[in-house]
């Protein structure tokens, strides 16, 4: 299988620009770096284009920011990308992305196993909270299929037939993109997630979450429990992969 790695890092960051570089010289596939679009050159028209409201349940409970728009637009980049070159997969890491050596080249080789079948799979920095179903391991890193996976997660593999299916179904959207490939009941795509996998974050958000008012806490914890009852019910397939 024919893949490439797809390092994302601020346009106009240096810094970003060399840590990216460094990453594609240690995630053990040869790539690109990508720089993300730069949300706040883009125009309202363009904006208005491709953000929606409430496109499908459960509705998203925040106004998307506009870095989460410009991490959606670079997603769907670089998924055009993979078709452009006809690829089999991409390997798509964000520029607050952090790879352990001693662990990730396990989940990267466990991740190339079982791309083909499943389409989408997550590098968690988190570990999996609820049900899930065994796919297989490697060297210690799980690959599993949760009812819904962690939102945090900046190393993502995707395969070229999900990048069809997805750079199709979002020419508009109304949620970050971690949010939309949870959304398993929506997009038919029921992806895998690898933990441990050797991934951390250098910037965690943990810590703003817990400083963020009540009202946005409080919303916070019923879209979460309105995404578990819209789990139960999805038709993507229990195995993974695309219907």
């Amino acid at each position: 299988m024919t893949g490439r790695a797809f390092a994302l890092h601020g346009a106009r960051d240096a810094t970003q620009r060399e840590r990216a570089r460094h990453i594609l010289t240690t995630c053990g596939l040869e790539g690109d770096l990508w720089p993300e679009v730069d949300g706040y050159a883009l125009s309202s028209a363009t904006l208005s284009a491709t953000v929606g409201t409430r496109i499908f349940a459960p509705a998203y409970p925040f106004p998307l920011t506009t870095p989460e728009i410009a991490r959606f637009l670079s997603h769907r980049q670089i998924w055009a990308e993979i078709l452009r070159r006809d690829l089999d997969f991409g390997l798509i890491i964000e520029q607050d992305a952090a790879l352990d050596p001693a662990v990730f080249p396990n989940a990267l080789t466990l991740a190339r196993d079982h791309i083909d079948d499943l389409g989408y799979i997550r590098f968690q920095t988190q570990a999996i909270r609820g049900p899930a179903r065994l796919i297989d391991t490697n060297g210690g890193s799980v690959l599993s299929l949760p009812l819904v996976s962690a939102p945090l997660c900046p190393v993502q593999m995707i395969a070229r037939d999900a990048a069809i299916h997805l750079l199709n179904l979002t020419e508009t959207f109304d949620r970050p993109v971690e949010r939309l490939i949870q959304s398993h009941w929506h997009t038919g795509l029921r992806a895998g997630t690898i933990h441990p996998s050797g991934v951390s974050c250098i910037a965690q958000t943990q810590a703003d979450a817990e400083r963020a008012p009540l009202t946005q806490i409080w919303a916070r914890y019923l879209y979460r429990r309105a995404l578990r009852r819209a789990a139960r019910h999805s038709r993507a397939p229990v195995t993974g992969g695309l219907i």
